[in-house]
């Protein structure tokens, strides 16, 4: 059915006649008449009635008209969600690293509760390979994702990406190891992206040794609990606050970085809210010196 003509019917119901129908949309009684009747052979139903000299309606006119104040909202609110020049509002579904939304994210939604009320961040935490498939069936809107210097990801055409920031990594060892021994440790890395593996091999290799995976852990809380247990040694963020027992020792020749991504589906980031959320990732402190 076309909402125009459902919108003529739930004016009837609100106004009581076909004529002040027509006065109140600028058009002729017959008009109204006329696609009301055209409105009640697609339905299949009499949606209205003689009542004397004037119009009432039937049972299914009435419920129709109850249904039709609710499709009509629904049609504005789907209209403004994605008017280009509409107020960003709606829900925006965010993955990240964990690292990435305490660092990108949590500046944003603090950025958003006060300027921007309309739009709510709903945030899950992801490792990319999980963040990239839930853009691809549409689960989420935007991920935040990462790769290394010496492990770097070619994003796939269906996507585009920004870079966010970049941060120094280190490697974590026990207290007062020195960092030739470390290439002989068994190494902590990711349980859910082979991100970090991929640079410990690389870095075990250049140094003469090859990189035995042991332990993978998810936390860099638990990475550090590894540590001190003398379970390994890991990549830690290099200005990372480490408990007592760790050393993170600075890495050169070559230097270890991380690199931040905000990742969406080529062609949606025109939606109001997703650009609004990408121009404040784009304006943050975080992204400053990227």
């Amino acid at each position: 059915m076309e909402t125009r003509r459902l919108r003529l019917l739930v004016q009837l119901a609100r106004l009581g006649s076909m004529r002040a129908v027509a006065e109140e949309m600028g058009l002729t009684t017959s008009t109204v008449s006329q696609q009301l009747a055209i409105l009640a052979r697609d339905v299949g139903a009499d949606l209205v009635e003689p009542d004397g000299r004037r119009v009432r309606l039937t049972p299914a006119g009435r419920r129709l008209a109850a249904h039709g104040v609710t499709i009509l909202a629904a049609v504005e609110a789907a209209r403004v969600d994605l008017d280009p020049d509409a107020s960003p509002a709606g829900e925006l579904l965010v993955c990240g690293f964990a690292t990435a939304i305490r660092r990108s994210l949590l500046p944003v939604q603090a950025r958003l509760a006060r300027d921007h009320p309309g739009v709510r961040l709903l945030i899950h935490e992801h490792e990319p390979a999980e963040a990239f498939a839930l853009l691809d069936t549409d689960d989420m809107d935007l991920a935040l994702t990462y790769d290394y210097n010496l492990a770097p990801v070619s994003f796939p055409g269906r996507y585009d990406s920004r870079p966010l920031w970049r941060a120094r990594w280190g490697l974590a060892v026990p207290a007062g190891m020195p960092l030739p021994d470390a290439w002989a440790q068994d190494w902590i890395v990711n349980s859910r992206n082979t991100a970090d593996e991929r640079v410990a091999r690389t870095l075990a290799a250049l140094n003469g040794h090859s990189a035995r995976i042991v332990h993978r852990c998810d936390s860099l809380e638990l990475v550090q609990d590894l540590i001190v247990a003398g379970l390994g040694v890991g990549l830690l963020p290099s200005g990372l606050a480490v408990r007592p027992g760790i050393d993170v020792l600075d890495l050169a020749a070559p230097e270890v970085e991380i690199r931040a991504y905000a990742i969406t589906r080529r062609g949606r980031a025109a939606w109001p809210p997703l650009a609004l959320v990408l121009g404040l990732l784009d304006s943050s402190p975080a992204a400053e010196g990227r």
